[in-house]
C-alpha cells in the first residue's frame, strides 16, 4: 500500500484574486501539486465586503487546485491583510523557578509579554518571539535547559479586527474549508522569498498587492516589525481609469500590458490605444503619459513606507536592502522606482525552496499562497487532512455532526 503524503493547502484571500496552492510535504521536501486562482471581487483593500461573492470566487479556485492537485480539500491556512491589522513589540520578565529553565517558564514568560490591554474588537493574530534574555545575556533564541534566575522575552504581537479576521473564517466555512490557521500575509510571504542570509542580516519585504502593501521587517532570524498601507495596485488602476477616461477594467488591461512607472525610459513615438467610455471610438495616447500617472503613485506608496520605517527607528535594522512579492511588482519599473526612494538594494521576491510545480508559482503573485502552505509545513496542526482519505460521505457525516452540535 502506497504511504500515504501530508497536504497542506495555502488560501490567499485578496483584494483583486483568490489563490489556492496544494503543497505535499514529505521528508521536510513541499512539493507544489496544484494550483487554483479565480479574481476576487468581493474584497476592498483586504477586507471582505461582500460574503456571497467572497465565498463564491473561493469556490472555484478550490476546485480548480483540487482538479490539479488530485485531491479533495477540506481545510487551509487562510491569509489576512487590510488596514485594521496593527503589529508592536512587548517583553515581559518572570524569576525561574528551578535550577534550569523550562518549556514551563518560556510559556510564562511569554504569557507575561503578551499581558496588554487590547480592545474588544481587536483581536490577537500572531504572538511572535523575537528573543529571550537570561540575566542580562541576550541575543538567545531558544533558553530550554539554561541555568540562570531571570528570564525575559521580547515578542512581537500582531492584532487584527474581530470582525474581519471572522468574515474570512466565515467566508472560508461557508465555501466548505475548516481554517487551519489565519496567517499574517506579509509574514508568509516571509516564508517563500527571503533567505536565512537576509532573515539573520536584516531586510524589509514589501508585499504589493491590490488593495494593500503589506511591511515586514526581519533581522536576527525573527520579525520585528509589520505594517500594513491602505494602497496598492487597484489604486493604480484607478488612476489610470480617471487620468485617461476609460473603463476600469479596461484600464486594468492597459496598466498590464502598457503600464510602467519610468516615463523617462519611454520613447516619444510609443503610443497606446485607450477605449472610451459610452461606445465612442477608441483614442490614440502617448505612452508617456501612462508612466507620468503610474510613477507618482508608485513613489507615494513608498515614500509613506519609508516614513514608517523611519517612525518605527528601523532604517539601521534593514541592512541587506528591500524584497518586493506580490502582483504588483510585476509592474515595469517597480525596482528602480524602490531603489531611488529607499536608496538600497532591492530584488522582486519569487518563491524558493519548493519542487513540483516550480515553473508555474516562479511568479511574486503567489509568494503568500505558498508561504501560506511552508507555514503550515513549519507549524503543525492537528487539523491537517491526507490526500484521498476522505470520501464525500465521510465529508457529509462529519458536517452534519458538526450541525448537530452547533443546534444543540
Amino acid at each position: 500500500m502506497q504511504r500515504q503524503k501530508e497536504i497542506i493547502v495555502g488560501l490567499d484571500i485578496g483584494t483583486t484574486k483568490i489563490c489556492s496552492v496544494v503543497g505535499e510535504v514529505e521528508r521536510n521536501e513541499i512539493n507544489i501539486i496544484g494550483i487554483g486562482c479565480h479574481p476576487s471581487i468581493g474584497l476592498r483593500k483586504g477586507v471582505v465586503v461582500n460574503i456571497e461573492s467572497t465565498v463564491d470566487s473561493i469556490k472555484k479556485a478550490i476546485e480548480e487546485a483540487e482538479l490539479m492537485a488530485g485531491c479533495e480539500i477540506s481545510s487551509a491556512y487562510a491569509g489576512i491583510a487590510g488596514g485594521h491589522i496593527t503589529g508592536f513589540n512587548s517583553r515581559g520578565i518572570v524569576a525561574i523557578k528551578g535550577s534550569e529553565i523550562t518549556q514551563h517558564d518560556v510559556e510564562r514568560v511569554i504569557d507575561a509579554a503578551r499581558a496588554v490591554a487590547i480592545p474588544m474588537d481587536r483581536e490577537v493574530i500572531h504572538v511572535i518571539p523575537q528573543e529571550f534574555i537570561v540575566d542580562d545575556q541576550d541575543g538567545i533564541q531558544n533558553p530550554l535547559g539554561m541555568a540562570g534566575v531571570r528570564l525575559e522575552a521580547k515578542i512581537h504581537i500582531v492584532t487584527g479586527a474581530v470582525t474581519s479576521a471572522h468574515n474570512i473564517v466565515k467566508c472560508a466555512n461557508r465555501s466548505g474549508l475548516d481554517v487551519c490557521d489565519i496567517v499574517l500575509e506579509p509574514l508568509a510571504s516571509g516564508e517563500a522569498v527571503l533567505t536565512d542570509e537576509e532573515r539573520e542580516l536584516g531586510t524589509a519585504l514589501l508585499d504589493l498587492g491590490g488593495g494593500t502593501t503589506d511591511l515586514a521587517i526581519f533581522s536576527g532570524k525573527n520579525i520585528k516589525h509589520t505594517f500594513v498601507l491602505s494602497l496598492g495596485g487597484t489604486n493604480l488602476t484607478n488612476d489610470i481609469a480617471v487620468g485617461l477616461r476609460s473603463p476600469l477594467g479596461e484600464a486594468e488591461k492597459i496598466k498590464k500590458k502598457y503600464g510602467t512607472c519610468l516615463s523617462k525610459s519611454i520613447g516619444n513615438d510609443e503610443s497606446i490605444e485607450v477605449p472610451d467610455t459610452g461606445g465612442r471610438k477608441p483614442r490614440k495616447l502617448s505612452r508617456q503619459i501612462l508612466g507620468e500617472i503610474l510613477e507618482p503613485r508608485m513613489e507615494e506608496i513608498f515614500t509613506l513606507i519609508k516614513r514608517e520605517i523611519y517612525r518605527a527607528k528601523m532604517e539601521r535594522v534593514i541592512s541587506s536592502g528591500i524584497v518586493v512579492s506580490g502582483g504588483t511588482a510585476l509592474l515595469d519599473g517597480v525596482i528602480d522606482v524602490a531603489e531611488a526612494i529607499f536608496n538600497l538594494p532591492t530584488r522582486l521576491g519569487r518563491p524558493r525552496g519548493i519542487s513540483g510545480l516550480v515553473d508555474v508559482v516562479n511568479n511574486p503573485m503567489y509568494a503568500t499562497a505558498v508561504g501560506l502552505v511552508m507555514y503550515g509545513a513549519k507549524h503543525e496542526t492537528s487539523k491537517k487532512f491526507r490526500i484521498r482519505d476522505k470520501n464525500i460521505f465521510n465529508r457529509v457525516m462529519s458536517r452534519m455532526k458538526r450541525w448537530f452540535k452547533e443546534i444543540i
